[in-house]
């Protein structure tokens, strides 16, 4: 017996030794791909010296003679940090991940090949200036340059990711930048996905009940059109079909509800107590280890330009000089149309058009994929625009026998400048002339708050479809596109672009809140981000008759919800405080419990209470209950509250309180009835997940921001090391937006924030604040993988100056680029 223990005991030792020495063995060599940020590189392409000085934080400060020069520091800067992620944007716009992730991506590849967003980033190169190609050109050399460094002296293939998935690196191109702007687009863009649910809505509903479960934001509007009546005669069996595909975390198509979303909001000197111009601003996408965002200072002849940079482009898309503030918001501008193709019935390579009959235009494409074999599509293309396939975004559910849907989109197209756009914008000396050097953005559109040393503005920028006054569904749901007063007629002069100069309170702001109110075709959308974290905000704004950067940042890290102060009173005015005492135990007892807690909230979504948890899993209940009898299959799609729905409900506006009664019963429900089942149904799925203690139940708990590794992070164990959760504040109306998922066992989690944070004071430009909500390199083994996710989760910034002196004062490590003889 002792004998067996002893070579037990020997054999358990050899097996620990061999496992510690595996681990040291690929600890070696993920490390080896770690940046020396303090090295000397002899590197091509390069007409002067380049230096690379970090910050205690790893932002790169970089300077050079020559502004191409600075551009190759950044690629230079980009692909030490962030090199998977960037060939992970790129590949992604080439419709390649099937080569490296096998048949789990080949839908993704499908339709970004229909889509062919790298073809028209390559044929776009030609459609930018010298000055711009001069720009793309330095800053691809400059990820060359790291790639060819990589190479010679064997850094671990460049990210710890190539060992498990080993492609060749191929070398970046200018067109490489272009597609990550579409890439970009993609993931912005949700209008697509908005007039297929309104359709689906539309062959289930009445016009009325469309219109409250799809309002337009408040302002003028039309109710809802009946999509089946664009269509007589044609066969819809699928009306309410649910094809929904399970979503991979690598796909670059959003969620509905998860599309683009930010705030900005700038003061003008009148309204600062230090004198000078305000700016904050805090783009919102989905949350990812790392962060899509990475900080950087350049030094441009026309001065130094800092701000928040995305991996694979040379521009600084927020931030500021020292003349100049820019901040960007998802302007929802309804730059994208279904439209319904009718297939020749002699000939289905053919459709229709005001003209006869045409042919397609077809090209076939071949996709690898890897541990199987290659696959072939034929890509098709009508007048209108690429053809989708009935199993992308749910299209075959509306769209009749005989006929296909095609994409009209300002993004598809070989003309695309807005890296032009950008570059202009980084040099620019007055919001006019960033005005001005906007009119080169193509999409995805944006509005851009800007702010000078004198005054505040705000632009919509992009091109903005040009549509006939006649078209039969003014955007809202797809049409017909052999009509011809359906289609596009190019894009609106970019005059009549929404603008706002100086205005007289001195304010600006934009929650991705609908911004103007003018009749279609001139109205930009019919469809918004946001109806309720704009309330709050001009509350904030209002409050101050001066503002400073901690009023800005306050603002920014606002979690109060004026949705959840203005749905309580309404769903909950029967319930309060009626009714004797209950037995403690009972579920009586629980739900007055529950509503002594609520009546005493202030609406604040912080992360340590329990009544924001009580209050959203209550509002999730309430939509189901008062929408599953209606919608059938179709009320899967609706993962979000969607508070002006509810509210129409509980106002009875337009007798919007028949959702009340459930129709299979056979009593009459009421809306208290409804709310407090709902309210007993969330207390029992409460209290299943978090116990039976009410007190102790924590937001936080359920609303952990997830920045997950896209996909390292799906590999069990290493997920435990590459995924950052972090118990969070603030919700889906919130100003400091945390955007849940909606979906799985974990609804509340946050997967959509504010990536990036800035705030500018240009009465004190040294003061400026940044944050990141993970750490500039995309390494898991750095120290700056995650190091300012910590400050970010506790609402924390880092100063950046556009002193040169303070750069160096602090520096971590400086990198110098010398050009090769």
């Amino acid at each position: 017996m002792g004998l067996l223990f002893k070579w037990t005991f020997r054999l358990f030792l050899l097996v620990s030794a061999l496992a510690v020495a595996a681990l040291l063995l690929v600890y070696y060599f993920a490390s080896r791909s770690l940046p020396d940020y303090d090295a000397s590189h002899t590197v091509p392409g390069l007409s002067g010296e380049v230096e690379i000085i970090r910050n205690t934080a790893g932002v790169p400060h970089i300077f050079a003679a020559d502004d191409n020069d600075v551009f190759y520091g950044l690629g230079f800067a980009h692909a030490q940090d962030r090199l998977w992620q960037m060939t992970m944007l790129r590949r992604t716009a080439q419709g390649r991940l099937s080569e490296l992730f096998g048949a789990r991506t080949l839908q993704i590849d499908k339709l970004i090949r229909r889509l062919d967003l790298y073809g028209l980033a390559q044929r776009s190169v030609a459609a930018q200036d010298a000055s711009t190609r001069s720009a793309l050109e330095a800053y691809a050399a400059g990820v060359n340059a790291w790639l060819r460094i990589v190479n010679q002296e064997a850094l671990g293939r460049g990210a710890p990711e190539f060992f498990i998935f080993s492609p060749q690196i191929a070398p970046w191109q200018p067109a490489d930048s272009i597609a990550v702007v579409k890439i970009m687009g993609l993931q912005l863009s949700g209008h697509l996905e908005e007039e297929v649910i309104r359709a689906r809505a539309s062959l289930l509903l009445p016009p009325e009940r469309v219109r409250d479960l799809l309002p337009d934001a408040p302002g003028a509007g039309i109710a809802a059109l009946e999509y089946a009546s664009l269509f007589e005669g044609a066969a819809l069996p699928r009306y309410a079909a649910n094809t929904t595909p399970p979503k991979d975390p690598i796909s670059p198509v959003p969620d509905r509800g998860l599309a683009g979303a930010s705030n900005a909001f700038a003061a003008a000197p009148e309204r600062s107590a230090a004198g000078g111009t305000l700016l904050a601003n805090d783009p919102h996408l989905g949350l990812s280890a790392p962060s899509i965002w990475y900080l950087a200072r350049l030094d441009l002849a026309t001065g130094g330009v800092m701000g928040g940079t995305i991996p694979g482009m040379p521009i600084v898309l927020s931030g500021r000089s020292d003349k100049v503030g820019w901040g960007v918001t998802s302007a929802y501008v309804d730059d994208q149309d279904i439209f319904i193709e009718r297939l020749n019935p002699d000939d289905p390579e053919e459709y229709e058009t005001p003209e006869g009959f045409k042919s397609f235009e077809t090209r076939q494409s071949i996709i690898q994929i890897a541990d199987a074999p290659s696959e072939t599509i034929t890509m098709r293309w009508s007048e209108n625009g690429p053809v989708l396939p009935e199993t992308q975004y749910n299209l075959g559910a509306i769209t009749p026998l005989g006929h296909e849907a095609a994409l009209g989109w300002t993004l598809l197209t070989d003309q695309n400048t807005s890296i032009q756009a950008g570059l202009k914008i980084m040099r620019a000396q007055s919001k006019e002339e960033v005005i001005a050097a906007a009119e080169d953005y193509v999409a995805p559109a944006q509005n851009l708050t800007i702010v000078d040393e004198t005054g505040i503005a705000m632009k919509t920028i992009g091109h903005i479809p040009q549509r006939d006054v006649r078209h039969q569904s003014e955007g809202r749901i797809p049409a017909p596109g052999w009509i011809e007063t359906n289609r596009w007629q190019g894009v609106m002069p970019y005059g009549t672009n929404p603008e706002f100069i100086d205005p007289d309170g001195g304010i600006l702001g934009n929650t991705n809140n609908k911004a103007v109110d003018r009749p279609f075709p001139n109205h930009v959308s019919h469809h918004y981000g946001d109806t309720q974290r704009v309330q709050r905000w001009r509350r904030l704004m209002l409050n101050r008759q001066v503002h400073t950067r901690d009023s800005f940042v306050e603002a920014q890290l606002d979690t109060v919800s004026f949705t959840a102060r203005a749905l309580l009173p309404l769903i909950a005015a029967d319930l309060w405080f009626t009714g004797e005492a209950a037995p403690d135990g009972s579920p009586e007892r629980r739900r007055q419990r529950a509503l002594e807690l609520m009546a005493g909230w202030n609406g604040e979504m912080s992360e340590h209470l329990p009544e924001p948890l009580i209050y959203a899993a209550w509002l999730r209940a309430l939509q189901t209950r008062l929408i599953r009898d209606e919608l059938g299959p179709l009320e899967s799609e609706f993962s979000h509250v969607e508070p002006l729905f509810i509210e129409r409900v509980f106002r009875n506006a337009d007798g919007a309180n028949v959702w009340c009664d459930v129709l299979q019963s056979a009593p009459k429900e009421t809306c208290s009835d409804i709310s407090r089942f709902a309210l007993d149904d969330a207390l029992v799925w409460l209290t299943e997940k978090y116990g039976p203690a009410i007190e102790s139940w924590r937001w936080g708990d359920a609303h952990e921001a997830t920045h997950d590794h896209q996909v390292l992070g799906t590999i069990p164990l290493l997920s435990a090391f590459v995924n950052i959760r972090q118990s969070t504040s603030g919700g889906d109306n919130t100003l400091m937006r945390g955007r849940t998922s909606g979906k799985g066992a974990d609804p509340f989690q946050n997967v959509h924030a504010a990536g990036y944070r800035g705030v500018y004071d240009f009465g004190d430009p040294d003061s400026s604040l940044f944050i990141l909500s993970t750490g500039q390199s995309g390494h898991p083994l750095s120290r700056h993988y995650d190091d300012l996710g910590v400050l970010w989760r506790r609402g924390e910034y880092i100063p950046m100056s556009l002193d040169p002196e303070l750069a160096r004062a602090g520096a971590l490590g400086i990198t110098k680029l010398v050009p090769a003889p």
